[in-house]
């Protein structure tokens, strides 16, 4: 049963002007080296993560702060290069609140032009 869902949409530029230390504070080490192979396209990767973190937590209900931090939400890729959500710390205890210890997430992102947008669907029992 989905028992959430969540979308956002970004634009991608705003990502070309942030720091590396502002990224690296934002976004895990393995979504950084995956931008950074497409380096023409990196700032459309790093939108895509944000729409992700930004999608889980509208399903959730939440926000980043005090008890889910950036790192606690990211992408990875499986091997057929499907993007799938990581989910960890305050994030994790968060969604096992919300829909139970059984919870799926289930994510889509793309990307046109400028914008880049996310949606999550979270399944449970």
């Amino acid at each position: 049963m989905i028992v959430g869902t969540g979308i956002d949409l970004v634009e991608c530029g705003r990502f070309l002007d942030w720091s590396a230390f502002k990224k690296q504070r934002i976004f895990t080490k393995k979504e950084l080296e995956y931008a950074d192979n497409d380096n023409a396209n990196s700032e459309k990767h790093l939108a895509n993560f944000w729409a992700a973190r930004e999608a889980f937590l509208k399903a959730i209900g939440t926000g980043f702060g005090d008890d889910i931090a950036f790192s606690d939400v990211s992408v990875v890729h499986n091997d057929a290069g499907r993007p799938e959500l990581l989910i960890a710390g305050g994030a994790k205890a968060a969604l096992k609140e919300f829909a139970g210890p059984s919870a799926r997430t289930h994510l889509s992102i793309s990307d046109q032009d400028d914008y880049c947008i996310a949606m999550v669907i979270i399944e449970a029992d």
